[in-house]
């Protein structure tokens, strides 16, 4: 198997990027106005003849202009957490601060999410930078002061038994109260709650009462870590 890394370096150059930001900003547009994400996503990356992968990149990063005001209403800022719990969306946070850590390519979503594109090639994942995440992530729990953190794992996944007690150590480590759940779907779950949802999941966003953006917040304390693209519509 090819390895991503190695090809996002031609494929999310900075030399490329100003091209995918245009495709970003195009594939909103065409959102807004009802055309199928599918539809919108074949047009556009045909008319910036855009690799499979580029494809993949610039959809994780559009919206419609409904689904972006409506994600920035619901989100809440490091106030709203405190004495409350917030559950997380386990491997959609721990993998984009993974990747951080790792030097890949960071996204970030018209909505200000920070998404990674390794993930679109499937677990490439191995663990080595795993515990460092977890604990950059311990700090942010502390400044949160949150009454508790519930991770919520895909248990399907290879290996999340072995995460569980991975982030249950590294939770007892730190003194907080982290409580983990590895269920078949979590995503219906935390579509559902009422607690603040940790996720960058669009699917998630456009479900759930609340959301914390917590990857993007981690990436930011990492110095080398950049997320590129956006779009050049209005933010929010």
């Amino acid at each position: 198997m090819s390895d991503p890394f190695f090809e996002d370096a031609a494929l999310f150059s900075p030399d490329v990027q100003p091209l995918l930001r245009d495709a970003v900003t195009h594939l909103c547009w065409l959102l807004s106005r009802g055309y199928a994400p599918n539809t919108a996503i074949k047009i556009v990356g045909d008319r910036f003849s855009l690799a499979d992968r580029q494809r993949q990149a610039v959809a994780r990063c559009a919206c419609s202009d409904g689904h972006a005001a409506g994600r920035k209403k619901q989100r809440a800022e490091w106030p709203d957490l405190a004495a409350r719990p917030l559950w997380l969306d386990g491997y959609n946070v721990l993998t984009t601060v993974e990747v951080a850590l790792l030097g890949g390519v960071l996204l970030r979503g018209r909505d200000g999410t920070v998404r990674d594109v390794a993930g679109l090639h499937g677990p490439q994942r191995d663990g080595a930078v795993t515990e460092p995440a977890l604990e950059l992530l311990a700090r942010l729990s502390r400044r949160a002061g949150s009454s508790e953190w519930v991770w919520y794992f895909d248990a399907p996944v290879s290996k999340s038994g072995r995460l569980r007690t991975q982030v249950e150590e590294i939770g007892t480590r730190a003194g907080l109260k982290w409580r983990v759940e590895a269920i078949f779907d979590p995503d219906p779950v935390l579509s559902a709650t009422e607690e603040i949802v940790a996720t960058a999941d669009s699917a998630i966003l456009d479900r759930c009462k609340r959301w914390f953006n917590l990857a993007s917040e981690a990436v930011a304390e990492i110095p080398s870590a950049e997320a590129i693209l956006g779009s050049d519509v209005n933010r929010t």
